[in-house]
């Protein structure tokens, strides 16, 4: 984001999915509990896998079946995908206080997207079932395009639907390749704290313009840093 750009009010926020928009672990982590029991494992503990739920369906499978060999993990990833697909959403929710969120910021006129890796036929189905779908002036998934995060394009383009400019665009996400898309898109570029960062993670240095400990410091921090 440059020195000009810092100052230039917000068109637009964009917000990647799983760990930043909603809560997707308890359904993602579930299938791959399911999964485990399938192949007479037991399941893992919740709190080792939530990490792992923004890095998508071959991380999780990967963290699921460790002693796999790789050439046996794809028949795995699809049951993974076929369990999850039917339990799209029974336990997902937006995080807390995000509705409001929402809410303010259509309020203010400012137009909404979603970004993510996500495959579109997870995503569209997923935002339908919560009945979200018409919230958001764009959505691009996973398969939209010929790239996907970290490379900028997807972003760009979620732009381009939203009608609004890069630079007067936020996009939020709890990944460091989300930080890195938003930097190359040229976008104000803000770490979700409270979505599937890992202990091994270092958000501190994924050079983001700001971050956030929970949903609602969103607005607060549009106020402070003159993006309203």
């Amino acid at each position: 984001m440059s020195l000009e750009s810092a100052h230039r009010p917000v068109q637009a926020v964009l917000f990647d999915l799983d760990g930043t928009l909603l809560d997707t672990a308890p359904d993602m982590t579930g299938a791959l509990n399911q999964l485990r029991i399938e192949n007479d494992l037991e399941p893992l503990p919740f709190d080792a896998l939530r990490p792992c739920v923004s890095h998508g369906s071959a991380r999780l499978v990967r963290v699921g079946f460790p002693d796999q060999a790789e050439s046996e993990l794809p028949p795995l990833q699809r049951r993974f995908l076929a369990i999850y697909s039917a339990n799209l959403s029974k336990g997902t929710r937006l995080f807390p206080g995000m509705e409001q969120v929402l809410d303010e910021l259509q309020s203010m006129g400012l137009r909404l997207g979603i970004v993510t890796n996500k495959p579109g036929w997870l995503t569209i189905p997923l935002l339908e079932q919560l009945e979200l779908d018409a919230r958001f002036a764009c959505v691009v998934s996973g398969d939209t395009l010929a790239q996907r995060k970290p490379h900028p394009l997807p972003l760009l383009h979620a732009a381009q639907l939203a009608q609004a400019e890069p630079a007067h665009c936020i996009y939020v996400g709890d990944a460091e390749r989300d930080i890195q898309a938003a930097r190359a898109a040229n976008m104000t570029s803000l770490i979700a704290l409270y979505g599937y960062i890992g202990a091994g993670d270092r958000p501190a240095e994924w050079n983001a313009d700001g971050d956030l400990s929970e949903p609602p410091e969103l607005l607060p921090w549009l106020r402070v840093n003159g993006r309203l």
